[in-house]
């Protein structure tokens, strides 16, 4: 009577246990270790403006152009042209400054290309104020530069001798006359002393009277502004002045004589 009921349930213990052992081990979970976080970047702090001491800025305005000039025996003989060259004129005037400043800081004064146009070409006007307009421009460029002065260098209108025919800035001349011709490399410049705080201009440190007779003196028997070439030196057009290195290093040099004859008076004031 039991019998029946033994091998049943001895049969459904063994399909327990079969069933058991078939059954798939559940997976387990790999381990992954969380990716490493990079470091933020480091916030980029706005540069500061130049704070370094500023005893002298230095505005070069020559505008890096080369004149040539044609001066004949009547006006229909004059020919005039102002030719942009790339001979570091601006360059080499602030390397002559710092050169004569010893150890006083000297910082180049940065202006917007043509912010001199006006200065040098103004519009035709009754009564103009060249000392106003000057002062004006150089506020309106160092204003926030914070330098003790300010020496800025310009082109200046020179006067050929025995003529009024002006010689502008850094250039080459032909004279001709009925007796000769002669062609001649020049410098005329002008170097200005500004007050940092009011931009009032300052004196002119060789404006003495015994600066005067110096000049005087000096020019009797020599223009020192002016040097004396060939006449195969001057270009056949303005433009050809620009691919002439022997114009360009003697332009460069006579510069350079001209700086470093003015310049010192600067700076023992």
């Amino acid at each position: 009577m039991f019998r029946p009921f033994a091998i049943a349930f001895t049969l459904s213990c063994l399909a327990t246990s079969a069933w058991t052992q078939t059954q798939p081990t559940p997976a387990t979970a790999p381990t992954t270790k969380p990716a490493a976080k990079k470091p933020a970047p480091k916030a980029q702090t706005a540069k500061k403006p130049d704070s370094a001491p500023c005893g002298i800025g230095v505005i070069a305005a020559t505008g890096d152009l080369f004149t040539v000039q044609k001066i004949g025996l009547t006006m229909f003989n004059i020919d005039y042209a102002e030719v942009p060259v790339p001979w570091g004129f601006d360059d080499l005037i602030f390397a002559r400054v710092r050169a004569a400043a010893g150890g006083t800081p000297v910082r180049r004064i940065a202006y917007a290309k043509g912010a001199f146009e006006s200065y040098y070409h103004p519009q035709p006007k009754l009564f103009r104020n060249s000392r106003e307009e000057l002062t004006n421009l150089v506020r309106q460029i160092a204003s926030n530069a914070g330098c003790e002065r300010y020496l800025v260098v310009i082109r200046l209108n020179g006067q050929l001798h025995g003529t009024n025919q002006a010689l502008t800035g850094i250039g080459i001349l032909n004279h001709r006359t009925s007796l000769f011709s002669r062609t001649y490399l020049f410098a005329y410049i002008r170097v200005i002393a500004f007050d940092g705080q009011t931009f009032e201009m300052r004196r002119d440190p060789s404006a003495t009277f015994e600066g005067a007779l110096a000049n005087i003196a000096a020019n009797l028997t020599k223009n020192e502004n002016m040097r004396e070439l060939d006449d195969s030196a001057f270009p056949a057009s303005p433009s050809e002045a620009a691919n002439s290195p022997a114009l360009r290093d003697g332009a460069r040099d006579l510069l350079t004589q001209r700086l470093d004859k003015i310049l010192p008076a600067y700076f023992k004031e």
